[in-house]
């Protein structure tokens, strides 16, 4: 089995999906000669050409605006927005035309496009860091997937392009990693772990709505998403020393939303913690609180913990954004507090 990155594997899915599907098209800012704003796209331009990897002016709600109507005539847009946050910029186009044209139209519409798009904080401040999921989890049609792991991403992503309707990949930019040809930055996150790195070559699906338990234990559950995975992991192994097993379940995508497995875990631990990068209120630390407080209060032995991050915007120091996101010991202080009641 080969080890790949993150952004190495996504490459690989979109790859071998427009090698066998001619209707699947890349489209967004600097996707094409340029090789996407971090390098994920890095060669197609030189295999698929202008006339499949599409380099957009600067207006994003126009490039979305324009991959709807590409999908709706037949073709499987991939769309790059160069920052989630940008996102912003086109949330008429995604949240009022994509999400709703297929019901609008009685099902003689479909609108099967992908939306990537990378998030979280690294340092760029408050229009560059923002993990956006909760607002699209809230947004009836739309499907909302987050890969934490190369093995993950692939199978996510050729499963994305496959469907027939509008599907969202949020992808952390922390997790990219540093193997891919087009350079980047090596992960300095000690936290990040190495799971699933190894990415079968051929293609392969994962199914929507199937969470993973990446570790299995039986006294903490601990939710993680994106790159809180990886620090919940590393917590686990910490607190394995001091015998505290902790579970720990990657939802893998938010809608949908495989609960059985998380109340599942529940009821085998009656503890949990919760860990997002996005903010706390209204977040998905609070529905997935929600979720577990309604269908599994008679197993909890301790009220839910929530770790995210502060209702604040992200600050663009080192020290303060690193005191605003969700940090190792912040995660293990939750485990903490769980297991004294």
């Amino acid at each position: 089995m080969r080890k790949l990155s993150l952004a190495d594997a996504i490459r690989e899915a979109m790859i071998q999906e427009m090698r066998s599907n001619s209707n699947v098209i890349l489209m967004g800012e600097d996707v094409g000669r340029f090789n996407g704003a971090f390098h994920v796209s890095h060669g197609m331009f030189e295999e698929f050409g202008p006339k499949r990897v599409w380099d957009t002016p600067i207006s994003e709600a126009g490039f979305m605006g324009m991959g709807i109507g590409a999908a709706l005539t037949g073709l499987r847009p991939i769309i790059e927005f160069q920052y989630a946050d940008f996102m912003y910029c086109a949330m008429d186009q995604i949240v009022n035309e994509a999400a709703k044209l297929r019901l609008m139209s009685g099902g003689q519409a479909n609108v099967p496009l992908v939306i990537r798009a990378p998030q979280g904080a690294t340092g760029r401040a408050a229009q560059h860091s923002q993990s956006v999921e909760a607002y699209f989890m809230h947004t009836p049609g739309m499907y909302v997937v987050m890969p934490s792991t190369p093995y993950d991403a692939k199978g996510l992503m050729i499963s994305a392009i496959r469907l027939n309707d509008p599907v969202l990949v949020l992808e952390h930019k922390l997790l990219y990693g540093a193997a891919s040809p087009g350079g980047g930055k090596a992960l300095t996150d000690q936290t990040i772990s190495e799971i699933g790195s190894d990415v079968p070559e051929d293609a392969y699906t994962i199914p929507f709505g199937k969470a993973d338990i990446k570790r299995a234990g039986s006294d903490v559950t601990i939710i993680a998403t994106l790159i809180m995975v990886h620090r919940a992991l590393a917590v686990a192994g910490e607190l394995e020393k001091e015998g505290i097993s902790c579970e720990v379940i990657d939802p893998r995508t938010l809608v949908p939303l495989d609960e059985e497995t998380i109340l599942q875990s529940v009821r085998k631990t009656n503890r949990v913690v919760v860990a997002t990068e996005d903010v706390e209120r209204g977040g998905v630390s609070a529905e997935l609180t929600s979720i577990i407080s309604r269908k599994a209060f008679d197993f909890l032995d301790a009220p839910v913990e929530c770790v995210a991050a502060d209702n604040t915007p992200i600050p663009f120091g080192p020290a303060a954004e690193k005191h605003v996101i969700p940090q190792m010991e912040d995660i293990r202080d939750a485990v903490y507090r769980v297991l004294k009641d």
